[in-house]
């Protein structure tokens, strides 16, 4: 294997670090699914301050995640790459923002999640959607379920198959297909964290405290077709076109820009 096809990180992921991940990942379901995960007899599937306790909790959590990767590993030239990453993400969102979904944005996190590792891709995806919402003034309850969502897209991207396994038009074609996927899946957790309390859906999509899950995921699902995937879908074909078009050239800058960062160079001193 080359030095040409061997992964670099950006940040290593220690034990600390891979437990934060762990921890805020189970809360970060836990805070979108508890619709559906609630028992049906307990106060929390009836309650009305669960998203807004949910929205409180979740940036803490976030900011130690991203505190405990730092901590661990996100040196000064880390830092640097992590800023103009972040502000070429937060600048691409509002370009397609209310244009049926289309956000280049997603081709971007995918990319440098593959190149940078899952623990870089975790940060970037929270920080570009934390800056893109000051930017373009998204913010509200609903910005760290973004934050948290758009870490997990580009964290999967660092867990795909590594590139001494797959290179070329096959690694462009994963990461198309995983792109689509995670556009979706975006899409789809987002709406599952409004869809509790946005009201006068009617009875036939809209969520029922109390009921049965399967009877509240089958209005979900009917809420999901009903009124967002006519911007996911647009969303996952811009991300697999860009991706196939301008993948190869935006992966070859990643990683010759990572490889002259040095990023798991060992840092030595000499005498003067």
């Amino acid at each position: 294997m080359t030095s040409h096809d061997r992964q670099v990180r950006a940040v290593r992921l220690g034990p600390r670090s891979v437990t934060a991940l762990a921890l805020v990942s189970a809360i970060g379901v836990v805070a979108f699914g508890w619709p559906l995960l609630a028992d049906t007899a307990s106060g929390l599937a009836h309650s009305k301050d669960a998203p807004w306790l949910f929205a409180a909790l979740l940036p803490l959590l976030v900011a130690v995640v991203v505190a405990t990767i730092a901590d661990s590993g996100l040196d000064a030239k880390a830092v640097a790459m992590l800023g103009v990453l972040a502000a070429v993400g937060a600048a691409l969102r509002p370009l397609g923002a209310g244009t049926a979904g289309l956000e280049p944005m997603f081709f971007l996190m995918v990319l440098a999640g593959r190149v940078l590792g899952p623990g870089f891709g975790f940060v970037l995806g929270a920080v570009t959607m934390f800056a893109s919402a000051l930017l373009t003034g998204g913010v509200g309850p609903w910005m760290p379920f973004q934050m948290l969502s758009m870490g997990w897209v580009a964290l999967g991207a660092g867990l795909l198959p590594g590139p001494d396994r797959l290179r070329g038009r096959a690694e462009l074609w994963m990461l198309a297909v995983y792109g689509a996927g995670a556009s979706v899946f975006y899409g789809t957790v987002m709406n599952l964290q409004g869809w509790t309390y946005i009201p006068g859906l009617g009875t036939g999509i809209s969520f029922v405290p109390g009921d049965p899950v399967h009877e509240n995921l089958v209005r979900f699902l009917a809420y999901c077709l009903a009124t967002s995937l006519g911007w996911d879908l647009p969303r996952a074909a811009l991300t697999v076109v860009l991706t196939l078009t301008l993948g190869e050239t935006v992966l070859k800058a990643l990683r010759r820009a990572t490889r002259r960062a040095a990023f798991d160079a060992p840092v030595s001193f000499t005498s003067a």
